[in-house]
């Protein structure tokens, strides 16, 4: 491999550290693996069914030396692969061609080679390797990956449930929240997307050359090919998609591409939220001896954290959209422009590992300046405009929200004149004092409380 300074995706140069946990899956290598593997497991299934009787049930010795072809599958086995596929200019007949190689040494097994591939288009093959890959990223990493942004983020809401904080509308001061409650939405929200990608049920078919088991059918007219491919695919781990052209069509993918991708999205809005809030001096960001925050203003502590993982996230995004807007197409039974776009989804899971470690990176240096937060909502007693005019509402006083308007809109508001002005208002002795004991910071619902239940 060339040096990582030479790498044209920052994937494999400047983040390759970060989405090691992916390589064994998207690379190359872990795709020809996972043909390996469907490969081996369709000449067992065939072996297995007692209408093929030209392969009979392999011993557990020979089922063991076949598997350990897909199990023990190493880099050398790979470049003999590609070795093949030079020839062949083929690569799913060049994986073919190597489990025959690798069988035509055993008593047991020889005579099984034609049985190797049987009946199969290259789809069949690349479609149940694919899903495979896909059920691995997503189980595997990025789903764990989140749940550790979850946690993260769940830990925020219970400690700051009760921070109370200024909210902005439209840029402009709003009722108060609380920092814990703000927290909690984002929480609630992956929450739902997690969920959606969690429950994409990834598909699989092995029907032959357009879905319709030609091939099968004219070699074993007795057996029930539907039903035995469904078992197949199932024991894969996979669900069965009876009804495909060529290839299976992809619908999945375009799922998992349009959650992830919500997913995603939510966490965009995070990062520029906190982003802002840093900004603000909500947040403070931890220190660390030797980092430099700008090249000519030594005073910079930037939120650099949160615009890489805004910049990954966003390539993820246009990615993922390409994805499933592009795969569920193809022309007529097959066109082959779904290969070279599927060995991309590496590169969309990839950005947005490297942005969800960056996110929690970012979320892990953040210090709460609660004296900021408090002298911003010491500064903003407009924002009680909505809770007086709300009671005088109840309590039948004449224009309480034009009067209110009146007082605030556009005029500074002290502590005192609003104090001043539920005064003057004709209201019950219990509620008047309910006003006027109420603060900024102490209006704020039932934030605290959504917030420690989430």
């Amino acid at each position: 491999m060339s040096h990582p300074l030479l790498a044209i995706s920052p994937l494999d140069g400047r983040y390759a550290s970060k989405v090691e946990a992916l390589r064994p899956i998207f690379s190359e290598f872990g795709l020809i693996q996972r043909r390996v593997l469907v490969e081996i497991r369709w000449l067992i299934a065939l072996s297995d069914e007692p209408g093929i009787t030209e392969v009979a049930p392999f011993p557990a010795a020979a089922r063991a030396a076949l598997m350990a072809i897909a199990d023990q599958f190493s880099i050398a086995d790979g470049e003999r692969i590609k070795a093949i596929e030079s020839e062949t200019n083929h690569d799913v007949k060049a994986v073919e061609y190597f489990i025959k190689e690798r069988i035509g040494g055993s008593p047991e097994l020889a005579g099984a080679k034609e049985f190797v591939h049987f009946a199969c288009t290259s789809e069949d093959i690349n479609n149940l390797a694919y899903s495979l890959m896909l059920r691995d990223a997503r189980d595997n990493v990025l789903l764990p990956t989140l749940d550790q942004l979850s946690g993260r983020l769940r830990g925020m809401a219970e400690a700051f449930a009760a921070q109370p904080m200024l909210s902005r509308t439209h840029g402009q001061t709003a009722s108060p929240t609380t920092l814990g409650k703000e927290i909690a939405n984002v929480l609630a929200r992956l929450g739902r997307q997690r969920e959606q990608i969690a429950n994409v049920a990834l598909l699989g078919k092995i029907n032959g050359a357009v879905g319709n088991y030609n091939a099968h059918v004219v070699a074993y007219p007795d057996i029930d090919w539907p039903a035995f491919a469904q078992r197949f695919v199932e024991s894969l781990g996979l669900s069965f998609n009876a009804y495909t052209t060529q290839i299976e069509p992809h619908d999945c993918i375009a799922e998992i591409c349009d959650a992830s991708r919500r997913s995603n999205t939510i966490l965009i809005d995070l990062a520029r939220d906190i982003w802002g809030y840093i900004s603000l001096g909500y947040f403070r960001q931890t220190l660390k001896a030797g980092e430099v925050g700008s090249s000519t203003m030594p005073h910079k502590v930037n939120p650099i954290d949160f615009e890489n993982a805004e910049g990954n996230f966003g390539i993820a995004n246009a990615l993922f959209e390409h994805f499933s807007a592009k795969l569920p197409i193809s022309r007529w039974q097959r066109d082959l422009t779904d290969s070279t776009v599927l060995r991309a989804l590496g590169t969309a899971f990839g950005h947005t590992q490297i942005a969800l470690d960056s996110l929690s990176k970012g979320m892990a240096k953040l210090q709460v300046d609660s004296s900021r937060l408090e002298a911003d909502l010491d500064a903003s007693w407009e924002v009680l405009a909505e809770a007086v005019q709300t009671v005088m509402r109840r309590h039948g006083l004449p224009n309480p929200y034009e009067q209110l308007k009146a007082l605030t809109r556009g005029q500074g508001i002290t502590r005192k004149s609003m104090r001043v002005f539920i005064e003057t208002l004709d209201l019950p002795a219990a509620d008047k004092q309910r006003l006027l004991d109420m603060t900024p910071g102490s209006y704020s619902g039932l934030a605290a409380k959504l917030a420690r239940t989430i």
